[in-house]
C-alpha cells in the first residue's frame, strides 16, 4: 500500500506578496516533490510510471458495465426445455451455447475470459457445535470482503441440489449449476467453508493457465506415485466454464453415491488409493488415471502457491508475517499510503517487488492465501481427535482477524491482537513509518 511521509504533504512557504516568484517556486516544490517521493520508496519508478493512466471521462463511450436489464428474445439454451441443471442431465456443446449466449449479451464479453464467480455453501440447518453458526458467518464475510475488493461475485448455497450427493459430494451439483446460472464467467472458484483467504490482495494468476481447465492444490508426487488420496484436497479449486469441465463433473459423479456404478469404484478406489469412495478419493484417482491422455493434461496439481494450505502449518505463522510486511512498509513509503479500498488491487501490485524473496508455501513469510481448516468441522463440532477443539477455535480467530486486518485498514483500523477479535484501535497516518 502506497504512503507518503509526513514532509511530503507539507507545502512550502511563499509569501504572496512575492507574485514574480511564484512560477519559479511552483517549479521548485514540483522537483522537491518528486525527489520526496522517489527517496522514500524503492519501488522502481518506471514501473510506477509506465502503468496506463485512466483516461479522463470517456463520457462519448458506452457504458462498459453489465447491462443487466438485458435479455433479448433471440433462444439460447435457457429456451430448450431438454436442458437441465441437474447433474444427472449431460449438456453438449457447451462451448458454443455459451459462446452464442455471450454474443446475445454483449455488455459481458470484456474481460470474460478471465471473469471469476466464488461458490461456497453449507448445511441447510443450524450448527451444533459451539459458535459453529458465527464461525461460518465469519468465514463467509471473509470471502464476500475477497470479492468485494477484486470485483467478483458470489453465491452461498446452504441446500442439497441432489440428496443423493451428501458431504462433499454436494459441490459437484452446485458447481455444475453454477456454470449453468453464470455463462459470464469464464471461472468458477469452489470454496469449502472451513477455508479463510488470508491474502486479500493476491490475485489467482489465471494467466499462468492458459492450457489448464481445473486446478487444485497438492503434491503431485503423492498422487501420481504413491496414490495417496492426501495428495491433494478439494476444498479450493478452480474450474474453468467449458464443455471438458462438464464431461469431468459427469466422470466424477459417476464414482459417487448418486450412481448405479458407485460399488464399483469404491472397489476400486479401495484397491487403488487404500481409502473409501469420498469425493477427495475419487477425484485423485481421475487426476492419477488420466495423467497421461490428452484430457489428464488439462488438469494442474499446483505447488507453487497456497490455493489451499493446511491450518496447521499456517496459523503459529501469521504474527511474524504480520512483522514481516510491516518491516517493508516502514521502509516503502508507497505501501503505507491511505486509500480507498476500491483501488486495492494497485498497491497489491506496487507490494510485489518486495515480496521476490519471501518464498511461499511452508517457510515462506508470503502470507498464504487460502487457509484451510480441514478436520476442525466448526458446524458439528466433531473435529479431528489429532487436535482439540481449543486449537481450532484460536487457529480460526488468528485466521479470521489475520485478514480481517487488511480489510480493516482501509477503514483505519486494525486487530492488535490476532486472538481478539472484538477489540480494534484506530490507526495513526502514515503507520507504521
Amino acid at each position: 500500500m502506497t504512503g507518503f511521509s509526513h514532509t511530503s504533504w507539507r507545502k512550502p512557504s511563499i509569501r504572496t506578496h512575492d507574485r514574480p516568484t511564484i512560477f519559479l517556486a511552483g517549479v521548485v516544490f514540483g522537483s522537491l516533490l518528486l525527489w520526496a517521493f522517489f527517496s522514500v520508496s524503492t519501488i522502481d519508478p518506471i514501473f510506477i510510471f509506465s502503468r496506463p493512466m485512466p483516461e479522463s471521462c470517456q463520457c462519448d463511450k458506452p457504458d462498459p458495465a453489465f447491462n443487466l436489464q438485458s435479455d433479448p428474445p433471440a433462444s439460447t439454451f435457457y429456451d430448450d426445455p431438454n436442458f437441465g441443471y441437474t447433474i444427472d442431465e449431460s449438456i453438449k456443446n457447451w462451448d458454443q451455447k455459451r459462446q452464442v449466449w455471450l454474443e446475445l449479451h454483449p455488455s459481458f464479453k470484456p474481460k470474460s475470459h478471465d471473469r471469476v464467480f466464488i461458490i461456497t455453501g453449507s448445511q441447510s440447518t443450524p450448527c451444533t457445535g459451539p459458535s459453529g453458526d458465527h464461525i461460518l458467518l465469519r468465514t463467509y464475510r471473509n470471502k464476500v470482503d475477497y470479492c468485494r475488493i477484486h470485483g467478483y461475485d458470489i453465491f452461498y448455497n446452504n441446500v442439497k441440489l441432489d440428496p443423493n450427493m451428501p458431504g462433499g459430494w454436494g459441490k459437484l451439483p452446485a458447481v455444475r449449476a453454477t456454470m449453468v446460472a453464470h455463462p459470464e464467467a469464464e471461472w468458477i472458484w469452489w470454496l469449502d467453508e472451513d477455508t479463510v483467504i488470508t491474502d486479500m490482495e493476491y490475485k489467482i494468476p489465471f494467466l499462468q493457465y492458459e492450457g489448464y481447465n481445473f486446478v487444485l492444490h497438492g503434491w503431485p508426487i503423492e498422487v501420481y506415485e504413491k496414490k495417496s488420496w492426501l495428495g491433494l484436497n478439494d476444498g479450493s479449486f478452480l474450474i474453468r466454464n467449458c464443455q471438458w469441465s462438464l464431461d469431468l463433473l459427469d466422470m466424477w459423479a459417476d464414482m459417487g453415491p448418486r450412481s448405479p456404478n458407485f460399488d464399483k469404484w469404491t472397489k476400486i478406489l479401495l484397491d487403488e488409493f487404500k481409502h473409501g469412495p469420498t469425493d477427495q478419493t475419487a477425484l485423485a484417482y481421475l487426476i492419477w488415471k488420466k495423467q497421461s491422455d490428452s484430457f489428464g493434461k488439462k488438469m494442474l496439481i499446483e505447488t507453487r502457491y497456497y490455493l489451499e494450505g493446511y491450518w496447521t502449518g499456517i496459523v503459529d505463522t501469521l504474527k511474524n508475517i504480520t512483522e514481516r510486511y510491516l518491516e517493508v512498509e516502514t521502509r516503502e513509503g508507497m505501501l503505507r499510503r491511505r486509500h480507498a479500498e476500491k483501488v486495492s488491487e494497485t498497491y497489491g501490485l506496487l507490494r510485489e517487488p518486495s515480496l521476490k524473496d519471501a518464498g511461499n508455501e511452508f517457510g515462506s513469510w508470503r502470507r498464504p492465501f487460502v487457509t484451510h481448516f480441514a478436520g476442525c468441522q466448526p458446524c458439528s463440532g466433531k473435529h479431528n481427535p489429532v487436535f482439540t477443539g481449543e486449537s481450532c477455535r484460536n487457529g480460526m480467530d488468528k485466521a479470521l482477524n489475520f485478514a480481517d486486518n487488511q480489510v480493516l485498514r482501509n477503514y483505519g483500523f486494525v486487530h492488535r491482537n490476532l486472538l481478539d477479535s472484538s477489540v480494534v484501535s484506530s490507526l495513526p497516518f502514515d503507520h507504521p513509518a
